[in-house]
């Protein structure tokens, strides 16, 4: 099949680490490359944000990054490309009308390239997949009023939902806010994203640490709400371990950045600053490196769409203490590869981190029961499979309507 897939913010080029590259551009990227092995013509769409970049650039065999020039070709934070998504739609109508590559398919990564791929879809014919990553039902209920979302970012969602041909929901929690919404449930198909397992195995070299001082690990965006600051006061519980943050700038850059300065003062506020260290942006081919060399993957978040840290984890033997929130409730079985606390519960998880701490034995047993999870449920040629039915159902299906505002 040939098939588009629309990202508009989350470049499968980009560098991790930035407030707006995580998880998403990854998925988008493995996806991409695992249905190419899978036989497929993959584009994947995204916008350009810089002035002088090719408009179509190699990612691998049978996988091209294309750029569409919609809005100014700068950085611009993703709550703020709202407007440009009709230009982008357009965009994408004119050439799979005009080229000679139609997609059969076309596969919407979050909620503004749904707009566009939708609008697009209409004009052509193409049917359209919708993942959304995130929703905003969930980001304003842990936000409030610090959610920078547009206004009217629900009520898209909801539409989206209802327009596209299926919604793919990557765990339970999804669905439940989905039908919430007002999504039928028959049009949702839940299908997680995977683990590269050629990168991330418990096989291999692991980075350097002392010989006593257990390890503690995390990994993610500087973000407020992956609950890092509940790890710090945690330590507290667990006197002996060290604590260490892979993610944000580039170690030079870490003193410029707001929220690493915030968690360093948290640190020393809470007499635990000899044993936290932010690493910074680590090259993803040396992350598991990292997760070998732990003793525990420690994941915290407020609230999590689906979570890829702890899978990578679970794929090199690394046990999980994480929050029970969104797709962790699904990945991490509680007292078989790891332990779920409460969010924002620091007295909690420092409990947890305790005992596991304190009991090898069990902590073995949960790195080997995780890695024979991922091996059997979370690899990516698994993904693009169950994926690759959908998109054969949806080229068969009547299209949708519902009007585009």
């Amino acid at each position: 099949m040939r098939i588009a897939i629309i990202s508009e913010h989350a470049s499968p080029l980009a560098a991790l680490g930035g407030p707006d590259a995580g998880g998403q551009n990854t998925h988008v990227a493995e996806l991409a490359a695992a249905l190419a092995d899978q036989g497929h013509d993959v584009r994947v769409y995204t916008r350009r944000d810089q002035p002088h970049q090719d408009t179509v650039l190699p990612l691998g065999d049978g996988v091209s990054v294309v750029h569409v020039p919609a809005g100014p070709a700068e950085p611009v934070p993703k709550d703020e490309l709202l407007p440009y998504m009709p230009e982008f739609g357009r965009w994408l109508a004119r050439h799979w009308q005009g080229d000679a590559w139609r997609p059969d398919v076309a596969h919407a990564h979050f909620w503004m390239s749904g707009l566009a791929a939708l609008a697009a879809g209409r004009q052509t014919g193409v049917p359209v997949v919708q993942t959304y990553h995130a929703l905003g039902t969930v980001k304003r209920r842990h936000q409030g009023s610090a959610d920078t979302s547009p206004p009217r970012r629900i009520r898209y969602e909801r539409m989206l939902g209802t327009s596209v041909d299926r919604v793919i929901a990557q765990c339970a929690d999804e669905v439940q806010e989905l039908t919430r919404m007002g999504v039928p449930r028959s049009a949702i198909t839940v299908i997680p994203s995977g683990v590269n397992q050629r990168i991330f195995t418990p096989d291999g070299p692991a980075a350097d640490r002392g010989p006593s001082r257990p390890r503690l690990l995390s990994v993610g965006r500087l973000v407020e709400r992956k609950g890092f600051q509940d790890a710090i006061r945690a330590l507290r519980a667990v006197p002996a371990a060290e604590y260490v943050l892979i993610g944000g700038p580039p170690a030079a850059r870490l003193a410029d950045d707001g929220f690493a300065r915030r968690l360093r003062a948290l640190a020393a506020s809470h007499g635990v600053a000899d044993r936290v260290h932010l690493v910074g942006a680590v090259p993803r081919v040396d992350v598991a490196r990292w997760y070998r060399s732990a003793d525990l993957l420690v994941a915290t978040p407020w609230y999590e769409p689906f979570g890829l840290t702890p899978l990578e984890a679970m794929a090199c033997g690394t046990p999980v203490v994480g929050t029970a929130v969104g797709g962790l409730t699904d990945t991490v079985v509680p007292g078989v590869t790891g332990d779920l606390v409460p969010p924002r519960d620091p007295q909690a998880l420092g409990a947890a981190l305790r005992r596991l701490l304190d009991d090898p034995d069990r902590r073995r047993r949960y790195g080997v029961a995780a890695v024979d999870r991922i091996r059997t449920g979370y690899s990516w040629s698994r993904t693009a499979a169950r994926l690759g039915a959908v998109y054969t159902a949806v080229c068969g299906a009547p299209q949708t309507s519902g009007a585009v505002a």
